[in-house]
């Protein structure tokens, strides 16, 4: 399965750009509801976290698995 194919069987809500939107929001909500640094850089670090395994490290993995099956 290449990168395309990955996002293309994936429904809109699972899409790079959602998964980005959704960290920028939840990274500004916890600091626009909580005004502290010391809560809102570990949900960053989450956040950073989640972006690496889902954008980065998982379509790595299946394009490997694609070659591998090739």
């Amino acid at each position: 399965m290449s990168n395309s194919n990955l996002w293309e069987s994936k429904p809109w809500w699972c899409q790079p750009w959602t998964i980005i939107l959704t960290g920028v929001i939840i990274v500004a909500g916890s600091w626009l509801l909580f005004h502290t640094i010391w809560l809102t850089v570990p949900v960053a670090m989450l956040i950073v976290v989640w972006w690496t395994y889902f954008l980065i490290i998982v379509p790595r993995i299946l394009a490997q698995q694609d070659l591998d099956r090739s």
